[in-house]
């Protein structure tokens, strides 16, 4: 599939670079294209009038020069303009810079007019361009999705749509492959990687005629599975169902803004309106002032211009750009400036524990071996009994052998009993090699601390004699305990973990961490029940951090969702809110830091905007600022907010 026919790749990749230059061109202009061309039109405009150039001195001829400049950059602010008042909001910041640019034409002040629309646009096209960037990173870390299903027909198999499967067909999954349909186990016992759909960090074995389900993994073998549940049903399917039901609970933020320009441009408006009326009011009271309309309608335009908010609609989008881009530098990637306000909030901080806290992978803990027994001695039988196998727990196991330097032995007469493990022959001798239950079931008699340890354990007797056994685990990432040590010094102390793990690992892992609140034995449902126990306390901002299907609807329904983006599965990483390309737990600190610094930069640009434009507004309604104190006092206010925003990356220590 995909595969061009009519010529080497090698072509087909010449043929493909030899375009990407001229649609780089295209793209480029369309982005910048109108703006550059505004910019373009102001500077040589402004150029000509220090200049004294003899047929720009025409007045109509200057009107129309900025008129062409101002409409590229200002139609679009129009438009916003007009669909917040067609949708009932009618005092928005767009319809304040229209307001405020059309004045600024009408009193001859075509240069302000146009430089306002162009600074918004500019910041606007800052803005954006971060997002877009983020999203197209995130893009670049989704998993391959299984939108596509193997479907045998006698001895042929074709490349289907999931949603094309009928119930009762057969189809096939090869390894590393994910499932794509619910169905039953056709061919014989094999491994399944449960974790991102339960976060079961052990490997599932499933055993023939047995239930396999969609957004599993085949460990170690290719398998057949016969569809039981067409693709809207699936588990796969009811897992996004509760991503949807999740999502829609979730507010989307409203930018300060927005909120500001509510109650800012009415008041703006009527203060204008009173510069013009005020003193007519005045006039028929007193005879000794003279009202004259045209300078006090002057200075209400004035008045508007100014208090256009340019410098601040900027500063924040600038904000927000310099710290997703600080974010992305330390691979963390934000979705939205929405998300940079909302991580600052977070008190509360719950821990996925498979593939996000830990690796996910095992390792063998500890060898205990039975008196009379060394460990050299029953690693060789382990190890030689598991030599065969791909399952992770053999992989494991031959690893550490490796590591010790073991000689492993020759084995014969190989028997695997489905879910207990395996019976062989070494040195003429029998030897069991599996769970306690296989022990149990051939007579062993073995210490009854085996079946109560929570841990995956791998037993052994030689000779119908106990001989000892190996403890597995999943390990912590090398900066687990750093994560959490990090939020509880940016003072976040209500941490915990939730898992589809035991309830006795969890706690194990919990306690190596200095995790208080640590609850195992979860499926999706039971994950989204707990974090709507956390919601439901109004103090509490919650992030949830995870990296399986099973942790989308959580990362959803949480305040802020941070998934895992290197390992993470496409459910997880389409639903966050912030996803970390590393998988290292501790950016979630990080991300807190430059969310804070990110704010304190942000409102340090309003308040230095606020400031700035108060003073100025109160000179231009006594008359006292010109227009172009006014434009230079804006310029400069927005020139420190980039200055400023350019400093978030510095400010996170």
């Amino acid at each position: 599939m995909g595969q061009c026919n009519c010529c080497s790749s090698s072509a087909c990749a010449s043929a493909n670079n030899a375009g990407k230059p001229a649609v780089g061109r295209t793209s480029i202009l369309k982005e910048y294209g109108w703006v550059m061309f505004s910019l373009l039109l102001l500077a040589s405009g402004m150029a000509m009038s220090l200049c004294d150039v003899t047929f720009f001195r025409q007045p109509l001829v200057a009107l129309a020069w900025y008129m062409v400049a101002y409409l590229p950059v200002g139609l679009p602010v129009m438009k916003e303009g007009w669909e917040s008042i067609h949708e009932g909001d009618y005092f928005s910041e767009f319809t304040l810079m229209v307001i405020a640019t059309l004045g600024a034409f009408c009193i001859g002040e075509y240069p302000e007019g146009v430089a306002v629309m162009l600074f918004y646009s500019v910041g606007e096209l800052f803005e954006d361009k971060a997002v877009d960037r983020a999203k197209r990173d995130i893009g670049a870390l989704l998993d391959v999705r299984p939108e596509r299903a193997s479907l045998v027909v006698g001895e042929l198999t074709f490349d289907v749509s999931p949603q094309s499967v009928e119930v009762g067909q057969t189809i096939e999954v090869k390894v590393g492959g994910r499932v794509p349909l619910d169905g039953t186990l056709l061919t014989g016992q094999a491994a399944f990687d449960t974790a991102a759909l339960t976060g079961e960090s052990v490997p599932r074995t499933i055993g023939q005629g047995e239930d396999v389900l969609a957004g599993m993994i085949a460990a170690d073998k290719v398998v057949r599975l016969r569809v039981t549940r067409p693709f809207a049903e699936s588990a796969l399917s009811r897992i996004l169902e509760l991503v949807r039901g999740a999502s829609e609970r979730k507010a989307p933020a409203e930018l300060f803004v927005r909120r500001f320009a509510r109650v800012y441009t009415p008041v703006v408006i009527v203060l204008a309106v009173l510069i013009v009326l005020l003193p007519w009011a005045w006039s028929s009271l007193s005879a000794s002032f003279a009202f004259v309309f045209s300078d006090w309608f002057y200075r209400a335009l004035v008045f508007l211009v100014i208090s256009c908010p340019c410098a601040l609609v900027i500063s924040i989008p600038l904000g927000y750009f310099g710290g997703i881009g600080a974010a992305s530098r330390r691979g963390i990637l934000f979705k939205g400036g929405n998300y940079l306000d909302a991580i600052t909030k977070v008190n509360t901080v719950v821990f996925d524990k498979t593939g996000t806290l830990t690796r996910g992978t095992f390792e063998v803990r500890e060898c205990v071996c039975a008196p009379g027994i060394t460990e050299a001695e029953l690693l060789r039988v382990v190890a030689s009994a598991e030599a065969g196998s791909t399952h992770p727990i053999a992989k494991a196991i031959d690893a550490y052998a490796r590591r010790k330097g073991t000689k492993l032995a020759t084995i014969a007469n190989v028997r695997e009993q489905a879910g207990l493990g395996l019976e062989v022959e070494l040195d003429g001798k029998p030897a069991l090699v599996g769970n306690a239950r296989l022990l149990a079931g051939r007579g062993v008699a073995y210490p009854g601390e085996l079946d109560e340890m929570a841990d995956t354990i791998v037993a052994c007797a030689v000779g119908g004699v106990y001989a000892g056994y190996l403890r597995l685990s999943d390990t912590l990432k090398p900066d687990a305990r750093a994560a959490i040590d990090q939020l509880k010094a940016l003072k976040i102390d209500n941490i915990s973990i939730l898992s589809g793990d035991k309830q006795g690992i969890v706690t194990a892992f919990a306690d190596e961490l200095g995790v208080e609140r640590a609850y195992g034995d979860l499926l999706p449902e039971g994950k989204v029940k707990r974090l709507e126990e956390l919601r439901g306390d109004p103090t509490r901002r919650v992030a949830f951090v995870g990296d399986g299907m099973n942790d989308a609807p959580v990362l959803a329904l949480s305040h802020v969702g941070i998934a895992m983006g290197g390992l993470g599965s496409d459910a997880a990483i389409e639903t966050a809110d912030v996803v970390i390309q590393t998988d290292q737990p501790s950016k979630v600190a990080e991300a807190i830091r430059v969310g804070r610094a990110t704010r304190r930069v942000v409102w340090q640009n309003i308040s230095m905007a606020f400031a700035v434009k108060f003073v100025v507004l109160l000179l231009g309604a006594g008359g006292v600022a010109t227009l172009w104190e006014a434009v230079f006092a804006d310029v400069g206010v927005a020139l420190l907010a980039i200055l400023n925003a350019m400093r978030v990356g510095r400010l996170v220590k």
